[in-house]
């Protein structure tokens, strides 16, 4: 998987730190963002419903200057506020106005003011509003689906009203092949959501295989040494069992990892995980 480290467990998801990072796991992932609460701003849609004055309901836009415009009270101060706060703002103008009781409820419909933004390997990549409680799946749909080329992952990141940033990794094929339902967490506004394109890793081959020269492996499980040897069509009647693989680690380091052939094919030794630019060298047999 790329950038994710799997583990059996089905909720194994990698959380990964930006700044000071804080999420409370997959089945509660945005529940510490939404109870801090979302604040209305230019442009977002609210719903306006009072029980005692029925002519006030209705869906509002929050205008350029972050005010709410209603009858009966005219404009009222909106931005910056929850919509709990916003409600009771509403509650006190009624209540100013001359009515004995008003019990006032505002929800957020569109979060205009803070688009969902998706990159990537999508179809339409691009600002989203996000139009109630969506999902990543009603998201990545409403962007027109993964492109064809996407990688394994999808990496949504969150940075809540306190300043914590949090970037939590999701197995693509859990959530959309799997539809596994705990990967499909609520998206809020302002989320960033990106879909990396599918890495292209290649191993050389030199030696005793049937196809020597270079592999490519596009998007999918990182290569192993088996299925890389399978590829290349296999060792040819000549070749060693033992298998050197040549490798440059990130810090400019040149290892060679040995490999016996025999035994990995038996179960006897655990397959080998290949990495981008791996020479594998596979030497003759003397014997």
């Amino acid at each position: 998987m790329l950038g994710l480290e799997h583990r059996r467990s089905r909720r194994a998801v990698r959380i990964a730190p930006v700044g000071a990072c804080l999420f409370l796991g997959v089945l509660i992932a945005g529940a510490a963002f939404a109870q801090s609460g979302y604040r209305v701003g230019p442009s977002d849609r609210v719903s306006v419903r009072v029980a005692e004055l029925p002519s006030l309901d209705g869906e509002r836009e929050i205008s350029d200057d972050g005010s709410l415009i209603l009858p009966v009270i005219g404009s009222v101060e909106a931005a910056g506020l929850t919509e709990a706060t916003l409600a009771e703002r509403i509650r006190s103008r009624l209540l100013e106005e001359g009515l004995r009781q008003a019990t006032v409820t505002v929800t957020v419909l569109e979060y205009r003011s803070r688009p969902v933004s998706i990159m990537g390997s999508v179809a339409e990549p691009g600002n989203q509003f996000v139009r109630g409680r969506s999902t990543l799946l009603e998201v990545l749909l409403a962007a027109g689906g993964l492109s064809a080329d996407h990688g394994e992952t999808v990496t949504v990141r969150r940075r809540a009203d306190n300043g914590l940033a949090a970037q939590l990794e999701i197995p693509v094929r859990d959530l959309v092949e799997r539809g596994i339902v705990d990967y499909n967490i609520p998206i809020f506004a302002g989320d960033t959501i990106h879909v990396p394109r599918a890495r292209r890793i290649t191993i050389h081959f030199l030696g005793e295989v049937a196809t020597p020269g270079s592999l490519a492996f596009e998007g999918g499980d990182r290569p192993t040494l088996l299925t890389a040897v399978a590829r290349a069509g296999g060792l040819t009647e000549n070749a060693s069992s033992r298998i050197a693989i040549k490798r440059l680690t990130e810090s400019g380091e040149r290892i060679e990892i040995e490999a016996d052939f025999k035994r990995l094919l038996a179960g006897r030794d655990s397959d080998i995980a290949l990495q981008d630019g791996d020479l594998v060298v596979v030497k003759e047999s003397f014997f």
